[in-house]
């Protein structure tokens, strides 16, 4: 093989290369975005639904009027800046959403959607086969167990009525409107809370916390005088409580005015800064652990995921800049005689039969010898190693030079002592035929 032959050219190389990056950006963007993560339109009351009780609608509508919006499968979202949307179902734990709500007001305002309808799937059967992927259908309503029970808000007195139908109407944010159904309406009376949206009979269905954190949009939703007075503690955001989910779920948006003052509402929580809005669906029994992206670039795996890419860029480096051309092996049984009696040597070596080459080595010399001698070819061993020997005692060799040298051939069991044997015969016949 020619020393600066290569399975693949230069440019193959390359390509091979360059593909095998795009391969490995497109798993990282996978993980990023968690495509293939399953679908989370189930029927939820959360930003993936798309039925009735689901906020898909008001997630979306965010997202084409300029808001940043994630829809967020992860409770690192709670320790992050920005506006966090909770919309935790009728079974939520309230020690979680209380704990939620205390870490995230240092980062962000949180509007807490409390849950009114009691859902399933809808069945193919009831509505001639026209229902679709993540419809639901409406089985009755009731208040969360848990409202009474978030002590970083204290008991929000929720109740859930029937009312009539010149009743189910609200008011706020500038505009008025009526309830999408007037069988349920769900309101609020904590005295902590201070209304910004109300019913047609005075009662809250949306409010804030009122523990002087509010925005001056907030007070002003409220018919409030903003207040001069510092807040309540140093970093402290504001906390809505929507208690009527009715004017923010898929439903609510079917309407334009309470799209609108669903709009008003979340312009007036961020304080019209232009903030991210995470929906939350860890709740709704959506989260998911952290993705393989985003702990590579999280301490403490952020030293090794740079360690890596280094590591990556000098052995891409040292791949195209090499220096020489690349070593091409050498054949394990090479051509010619010389390399067949290697061959047979290393062969000879492995089995250690070392005892097996002094005689045919000494028949051999001895058939060289008695042609350069012109001795008679009928002569036996002992006759020709005679004739031999008189032969070099007449050259000036010592009495027996080749029986002796023969002998030593023959007795050696070493590689050592059989090259020194064969080197004093090799060179005594040298001496004979000169």
């Amino acid at each position: 093989m020619s020393a600066n032959a290569s399975p693949f050219s230069r440019r193959a190389a390359l390509l091979l290369v360059g593909f095998g990056a795009l391969a490995f950006l497109a798993v990282l963007w996978l993980l990023a975005t968690d495509i293939g993560g399953g679908s989370t339109n189930d029927g939820g009351a959360h930003a993936g639904g798309r039925g009735l009780n689901g906020y898909a609608a008001l997630a979306d509508l965010a997202e084409r009027r300029g808001f940043p919006v994630r829809r967020s499968r992860s409770e690192a979202a709670f320790e992050q800046p920005g506006l966090l949307v909770l919309t935790p179902p009728h079974y939520a734990d309230p020690q979680a959403i209380d704990r939620t709500i205390r870490n995230h007001r240092l980062h962000g305002p949180t509007v807490l959607v409390l849950p009114k309808w009691l859902a399933f799937p809808a069945v193919p059967q009831l509505t001639d086969g026209k229902a679709r992927k993540g419809w639901v259908m409406l089985s009755g309503f009731g208040k969360a167990g848990w409202a009474d029970e978030i002590a970083a808000i204290g008991a929000l007195d929720a109740e859930v009525e029937k009312v009539a139908q010149g009743e189910a109407g609200w008011k706020g944010f500038g505009r008025a409107g009526r309830l999408p159904d007037a069988r349920a309406v769900q309101t609020v009376s904590s005295g902590r809370i201070a209304a910004m949206v109300r019913d047609a009979r005075g009662q809250t269905l949306v409010g804030y916390l009122d523990d002087r954190t509010a925005t001056s949009d907030l007070e002003a939703a409220a018919g409030r005088e903003p207040e001069s007075k510092p807040p309540a503690f140093d970093g402290g955001f504001p906390v809505i409580i929507v208690a009527e989910p009715d004017l923010l779920d898929n439903w609510g948006m079917a309407d334009e005015t309470r799209a609108m003052a669903a709009l008003s509402l979340l312009r007036a929580a961020t304080g019209g800064e232009r903030m991210p809005v995470v929906f939350d669906l860890t709740f709704n029994g959506l989260g998911r652990s952290a993705n393989l992206l985003t702990l590579a670039f999280t301490p403490p795996f952020l030293a090794a995921t740079l360690c890596l890419l280094m590591a990556a860029l000098v052995v891409a480096w040292r791949a195209f800049a090499r220096f020489g051309p690349p070593l091409a092996p050498e054949r394990a049984i090479a051509f010619g005689k010389r390399a067949l009696v290697a061959n047979t040597a290393g062969l000879m070596v492995r089995a250690r039969r070392f005892h097996l080459l002094g005689r045919p080595y000494v028949e051999r010399a001895r058939e060289r010898l008695v042609s350069a001698l012109a001795l008679p070819r009928h002569l036996d061993p002992a006759a020709a190693d005679a004739a031999i020997d008189r032969a070099a005692t007449a050259r000036g060799e010592d009495e027996h030079a080749f029986t002796s040298a023969a002998g030593r051939l023959l007795s050696a069991r070493d590689p050592h002592h059989l090259v020194r044997a064969a080197l004093d015969l090799h060179a005594l016949e040298r001496k004979l035929i000169r």
